[in-house]
């Protein structure tokens, strides 16, 4: 491999990408891949916003709509529903048209939900219809996996922590952002404007993809491999990733969807109360998901994972206590703490991807160039199906906090659900990927040396 890149075809096409070779990567590959990572974060940035849209079209919708509580978390779940299922072909749809390709084409997707809700954002309209918008901003939850997936195969396995937890988090700010937009048209022009929010997403759509077109790449040896998808779905490790990541990211994207209503809902808040503080918990969460994987790239994805959801399960303590006592200050200690240890998670569960099947490539003796392609094959192929189950997750927080509320007007039975799940997630790190020894698989047991997961 020498240290430039090869010629391209048209569409901005990269014919030969080694970013193991430190000599490749120095030379040309890092500069290649930030550019990438920058205008990826970008597209998917405004994918969150459009996903996470009805979370804060609900605070807009006042009696005149006719909707009670309980429809408005529907309205939410089927957002998270939509979004999680559509991740699977995101994922599958890098390799089969590019990354850079794809980026333009999710991020023109975006204008069907945001046309469409400034169409229907007004009382009268029937609740069916306000569903269906709701599901169309699913596509915005696609772009995660789609540009997880591309920027996976940029990055080598010693940068895959920094470089995936910073592209989550600059894409999870989506979601704090249009939070703050809304609060914003409803702090200036009331809650009967929402399509002043709507109408400034519009642009900002046409600018993504415009850039995407201009500046990001498509790399040629990233090719749909059905065989790779096939062994990815066998393994039980990306099962078991995927239950941990619906922990992590799933309880980030349910709460997000959810807290501005818990608040309005279960402590009587205004929409522009509720809209003042639904942006910090997503925000602080965003923000510190790189530090979660640049933390698991120095200490251990797992070991990171584990001591999160022991600190969510105690945070989920507060929440539960404070809901009882009806202490809005100490709920929201108890629940801003939630979506940081979640942000942390999210960071250290995805870094652990590429390094449990890197050491499942060890341990079958391969080593080199042969196990990183391994490695990026398959947990390439395993992210669209992690994160469409972690998406999951958020749908089912939406799902129990709605027959919370429909059967107790109160949260907190939800909430001794969730406690009850995060320490469930606790044991289920701590036995696979930290409970030594640990073998990486059953037929190498006896070969030398043995690669743990408990390394990963």
């Amino acid at each position: 491999m020498t240290g430039t890149t090869a010629p391209r075809r048209r569409g901005r096409w990269i014919e030969r990408w080694d970013p193991e070779d430190e000599a490749f990567w120095k030379e040309s590959g890092e500069r290649i891949a930030r550019r990438n990572l920058v205008y990826s974060v970008l597209s998917e940035h405004i994918g969150f916003s459009i996903w996470s849209l009805w979370s804060v079209m609900v605070l807009f919708m006042g009696p005149e709509y006719g909707i009670d509580p309980a429809g408005k978390f529907f309205l939410i779940a089927t957002a998270t529903c939509v979004g999680a299922f559509v991740r699977v072909p995101y994922t599958f749809a890098v390799a089969r048209f590019g990354g850079r390709n794809w980026t333009v084409v999710s991020a023109l997707m975006l204008l069907a939900p945001t046309v469409a809700a400034i169409v229907v954002m007004e009382p009268g309209t029937s609740y069916g219809t306000f569903l269906l918008v709701a599901a169309l901003t699913g596509v915005g939850g696609g772009n995660f996996a789609s540009s997880m997936t591309n920027i996976n195969a940029f990055f080598p396995l010693r940068k895959k922590g920094w470089a995936l937890g910073l592209n989550a988090g600059g894409g999870n700010i989506g979601v704090p952002v249009v939070q703050l937009a809304g609060l914003l048209v409803i702090a200036t022009a009331g809650a009967g404007h929402p399509r002043l929010l709507l109408g400034a997403y519009i642009p900002l759509i046409v600018i993504a993809a415009v850039l995407a077109a201009a500046r990001m790449d498509n790399l040629a040896p990233v090719r749909n491999d059905t065989g790779a998808v096939r062994e990815a779905l066998k393994d039980a490790h990306t099962w078991i990733m995927a239950f941990l990541y619906v922990g992590t990211f799933g309880s980030f994207i349910g709460y997000s969807f959810a807290f501005g209503l818990v608040l309005q809902t279960q402590f009587g808040r205004t929409p522009l109360q509720a809209a003042s503080l639904t942006f910090v918990g997503p925000l602080l969460g965003s923000l510190i998901r790189p530090v979660g994987g640049a933390l698991a790239d120095r200490y251990g994805g797992a070991r990171i994972t584990l001591g999160t959801f022991v600190a969510m399960a105690a945070a989920t303590g507060v929440v539960v206590f404070a809901s009882q006592r009806a202490s809005l200050p100490v709920f929201l200690v108890g629940f801003v703490a939630l979506f940081v240890l979640s942000g942390l998670g999210n960071g250290s569960t995805y870094k652990m991807i590429p390094g449990i099947f890197q050491a499942k490539a060890l341990a079958r003796g391969m080593g080199g160039e042969s196990a990183a392609a391994y490695g990026r094959r398959l947990s390439g192929a395993s992210m669209g199906l992690i994160g469409a189950v972690g998406a999951l997750g958020g749908l089912g927080i939406n799902l129990v906090f709605r027959e919370a509320f429909r059967t107790s007007g109160s949260g907190t039975t939800a909430f001794v659900t969730f406690l009850g799940f995060y320490a469930l997630c606790c044991a289920v790190t701590w036995a696979v990927y930290l409970r030594r020894p640990v073998a990486v698989t059953a037929e190498a047991a006896e070969a030398l040396p043995k690669p743990q997961l408990t390394s990963v």
